[in-house]
């Protein structure tokens, strides 16, 4: 689980879902206890900061699950500043349970690295083969200054130290404790890490190349002037892919190019006499009558990696699909082909 995937929309539902079946409800169902510390606070009401922020997660969207206890890989401090970063009120009780102070009073709490940051961090690790680079080389300035320019087109911090040089260093550490070369020395790095950074090294570490194509294919779509600043309102439709949210957010873009879609469905259904699902043959207007015609979606098959702002779409590019299979592909990581979407029904 990452609490950066959380997006202020689905903890007000958590909040709205709080408020109408009652704190001791709202605790059993999701198997949470009693909060000790931290708290959301909205107008008079305090609630439980773990219990939301785990309720919150099965609102993000399809194939979604709420996340229990163990799930969390940071401590209650983490989950108050990935809600503060939402936007929400979030305080802290002292012993004698009274707000002790706003958590945004805190100066240096900055929200937890996004996959899309560790990615980045982790491939100018790897261009060093494990030896980091000085804490005031150009390299580092270059990558905090990219992920500042990051934050400020998909999650706007406003924060002086947010990502800064020594923060960026220290994270280049962390994948020291994972990296078999450091390890193999009888050394053991940063431990100050977690379970996000492991994912991405997992994921990541053993295929330089396309670590490489993803970092560069980020670089130019945060970069791009017509890289889409707006809400991530239509990914709640979506499981971040594993190359992370900004290239997620370029695929659902390329997606929803109406004139492209417009040519490639014109171009099958010359050629056809129909739009039919790839997946499994499903054909909305044979279903639903004259409403279907004409109907059907749009997934576009380019390996994300390969999306970088500047590329451009072709219409083969472009795989035509019922709204099932659609969502079928994009409701997990790692996302499925087309290809093995057809032969999972096929089986």
């Amino acid at each position: 689980m990452a609490l950066g995937d959380l997006d202020a929309k689905a903890v007000t539902r958590a909040l709205d879902e709080f408020d109408a079946v009652g704190r001791a409800a709202f605790l059993a169902k999701y198997g949470f206890g009693e909060a000790r510390s931290y708290f959301v606070r909205r107008g008079e009401s305090l609630y439980d900061s773990k219990a939301i922020a785990g309720a919150a997660h099965g609102y993000l969207g399809l194939g979604a699950a709420p996340l229990k206890p163990e799930d969390f890989s940071g401590g209650d401090a983490t989950v108050a500043r990935v809600l503060k970063a939402l936007g929400f009120d979030v305080v802290r009780l002292g012993a004698d349970k009274r707000v002790a102070e706003p958590e945004a009073d805190k100066p240096g709490r900055n929200p937890p690295w996004t996959r899309d940051e560790l990615i980045l961090a982790l491939d100018l690790y790897l261009a060093h083969e494990g030896v980091l680079p000085d804490k005031r080389s150009s390299e580092i300035a270059e990558l905090s200054a990219l992920l500042n320019r990051l934050s400020a087109k998909i999650h706007p911090v406003g924060s002086a130290t947010f990502r800064n040089q020594n923060g960026t260093y220290m994270k280049l550490g962390n994948f020291r404790r994972l990296d078999p070369r450091f390890t193999a020395l009888g050394k053991k790095g940063l431990s100050r890490g977690n379970k996000d950074e492991e994912v991405v090294w997992e994921e990541f570490a053993g295929d330089r190349e396309k670590l490489k194509k993803v970092a560069q294919a980020i670089r130019e779509a945060v970069d791009s002037p017509t890289f889409e600043t707006t809400a991530y309102d239509d990914l709640d439709e979506v499981f971040e892919a594993p190359e992370g949210r900004v290239l997620t957010r370029v695929h659902r873009t390329r997606e929803r190019n109406r004139k492209l879609v417009d040519t490639k469905k014109a171009k099958v259904f010359k050629a056809t006499g129909k739009l039919i699902c790839e997946a499994c043959d499903f054909d909305f207007e044979e279903t639903y009558g004259s409403r279907g015609r004409m109907f059907i979606e749009a997934h576009h098959t380019k390996p994300v990696e390969e999306l970088g702002e500047e590329g451009k779409t072709h219409i083969d590019d472009l795989a035509l699909l019922c709204s099932n299979c659609h969502r079928m592909i994009h409701v997990a990581r790692p996302w499925l082909s087309v290809e093995e979407l057809r032969a999972m029904l096929r089986r």
